[in-house]
């Protein structure tokens, strides 16, 4: 197994060296080997190289430096508006203005993501991830004209790595994996599928920063709090009423 994927970190500090057509190409045309439902390929990528563009799209994502510090970012789409054109091109009638239409195109655009995100890290570029794109999703929608019929749902950032940051922990392989079916966590599961992380020194400075009690305060109180989740919640659905997938 290729090794990259045991090394992989987030990246978000990249050199100003551009990453080169052909190796972008090559690196799209890789994530488009993806699966993806019924051989619909629902889905569309928004390139963003254009500094000014990067600057009109930061907002969005709460305006992170690596937004426009790197070279490339990329913006994936749950897309039924293409797929739908076709259909009525062809005397067929789509039904794809409902809630399962938008899962099934956010599916395909986020297994495309991660298969552009190998491709990329093969070829010795970083990569990071932004979230942020869910929260602010009917921004990104005005400004990059995207039509009825099309939500962004992830958005990476890539270049070559300016830094080497340290591997954030991940949770114990049996913390994760269920075998024939799903097996509930006792607490005393819970404490062990934790314990590592939370007896790490990184993570008493962050409850301490944060001035909390335990990591998972951290969680609820500060990083996705309760009312926030219910606010972008409430805003997404708006964007998928408006651009139709609510029907």
């Amino acid at each position: 197994m290729n090794e990259t994927f045991f090394l992989r970190r987030s990246i978000r500090k990249y050199t100003e060296r551009p990453v080169a057509q052909d190796l972008l190409d090559k690196i799209l045309l890789a994530g488009t080997r993806a699966s993806t439902t019924g051989n619909m390929q629902v889905y569309s990528i928004i390139v963003t190289r254009d500094q000014e563009m990067k600057k009109k799209i930061a907002p969005a994502h709460f305006n992170q430096p690596m937004i426009t510090s790197a070279p490339v970012v990329l913006t994936f789409c749950a897309d039924f508006n293409r797929f739908n054109k076709w259909c009525r091109q062809r005397k067929a009638e789509p039904g794809y203005d409902n809630f399962l239409s938008f899962m099934t195109a956010a599916i395909d655009a986020l297994l495309v993501a991660q298969t552009v995100c190998n491709a990329a890290e093969e070829e010795g570029l970083g990569i990071c991830y932004l979230g942020t794109v869910i929260y602010n999703a009917d921004s990104l929608i005005e400004t990059l004209q995207l039509p009825k019929g099309v939500v962004p749902v992830a958005t990476v950032t890539m270049g070559w790595p300016a830094e080497l940051p340290e591997q954030v922990d991940r949770l114990p392989l049996e913390g994760v994996v269920h075998y024939e079916s799903y097996h509930d966590y006792s607490s005393s599961m819970i404490d062990d599928i934790y314990s590592e992380k939370e007896a790490r020194t990184d993570t008493a400075q962050f409850i301490n920063e944060n001035n909390k009690e335990t990591l998972a305060q951290v969680f609820t109180d500060i990083r996705y709090k309760k009312a926030d989740n219910e606010y972008f919640s409430e805003a997404l659905l708006e964007v998928l009423k408006k651009q139709g997938f609510m029907k």
